[in-house]
């Protein structure tokens, strides 16, 4: 099952609008719905520079490996390819921006965590844009990013979110790492490390503290018509918008708010808020540039093969602790703030145990 950023019950609310004005968005989100995501389950840059016996050193660090097509508005994968490695812009604002978006992602993963593309192997990235026709989401469907242009009325284009395109190639690094069941808590925290993976990449990029960033998933890609800042926020779950067509951001940020439910996999972009809030009080706590330490733990608990592909909050929270042990000791800040988040959010009691 391919891993979309807009959930399912956003669009089934878009879908059922009734208005005339939204006729538009209501026909793009059922046809957005209706459309197939079917799942298909090293490079090198040379740095030259002279030690302190001026002696020249030639070093090497991995690049991406990136290939843009173009769906051409149709549902059909992969498309044309149309931008790989080397060549210049083609002044196609979705290419160009997925191109380096990708680009900052793949930076991000090797500077903060030493990970060499989706499967630390320098294996190829993928993307296609254009997909569709008023395509209202953009997903990972087991080998490349697909993207959307948005109906215009309540969605933009979703090429140009960095958080958004992290996210999604955050589905295959998970993926490649050992998978999470995409269904109830297992799920949620899959789609939990994507938002972590696309909020760092951004703040990554734009050279951000924890206390300077904005914390939010997808900003940008509403229309100036919608009432809300993003699709998600890690620092107040609950709170990315609060729309007329759109409803009320549904997602809790304490598990006394867990939602119950058979849609969206078990409410997967629902309760993804829960962690989600854990990892932004853990960032909080310990400050600077989150992704130094906070990202560090989280990436080494999903990458460590300790956590199950059914894994539970409880179990994740778990891994967490152990990854922060690990790195920084026992008895380190590390180790407490992670504690402390995670009870912060009730999953843990006392950082010991389940809430």
């Amino acid at each position: 099952m391919s891993n979309a950023i807009v959930p399912p019950y956003l669009l089934a609310r878009i879908a059922s609008v009734q208005e005339p004005q939204w006729a538009h968005a209501a026909q793009a989100a059922r046809a957005t719905l209706a459309a197939p995501r079917n799942y298909a389950p090293v490079r090198a840059t040379l740095k030259l520079s002279i030690d302190e016996n001026g002696t020249l050193v030639a070093e090497t660090a991995p690049s991406p490996d990136r290939t843009i097509s173009d769906a051409q508005s149709r549902e059909i994968l992969p498309g044309v390819r149309v931008r790989s490695e080397d060549d210049p812009p083609t002044g196609d604002a979705a290419v160009d921006e997925a191109f380096d978006g990708l680009g900052a992602a793949f930076e991000f993963a090797w500077d903060a965590f030493g990970r060499n593309g989706l499967d630390d192997a320098g294996g190829q990235l993928l993307a296609t844009v254009h997909y569709g026709r008023d395509y209202d989401n953009a997903f990972w469907n087991g080998e490349r990013m697909v993207f959307g242009d948005g109906d215009g009325e309540i969605f933009t284009g979703f090429t140009g979110s960095l958080s958004v395109i992290a996210h999604e190639l955050a589905h295959g690094v998970i993926e490649a790492a050992g998978g999470l069941t995409y269904r109830d808590q297992s799920g949620a925290l899959n789609e939990s490390i994507a938002d972590v993976f696309g909020v760092l990449a951004e703040q990554h990029h734009l050279g951000q503290t924890a206390e300077e960033a904005t914390w939010l998933v997808g900003a940008g890609i509403f229309t100036d018509a919608v009432e809300g800042e993003a699709l998600r926020s890690l620092a107040a779950p609950g709170t990315a918008y609060d729309d007329d067509v759109l409803g009320k951001d549904p997602q809790p940020a304490h598990m006394r708010d867990y939602v119950v439910t058979r849609d969206d996999n078990g409410g997967v972009h629902i309760n993804s808020g829960i962690p989600n809030h854990a990892f932004y009080l853990v960032a909080m706590a310990l400050g600077g540039k989150a992704w130094e330490r906070a990202g560090l733990i989280w990436y080494r608990a999903f990458a460590s093969g300790e956590v199950s592909p059914d894994a539970s909050f409880t179990d994740f929270a778990t891994a967490t602790v152990h990854a922060a042990a690990s790195e920084y000791g026992e008895e380190s800040e590390e180790v407490a703030a992670v504690r402390a988040g995670w009870a912060g959010v009730g999953v843990l009691v006392d950082g010991s145990e389940e809430g």
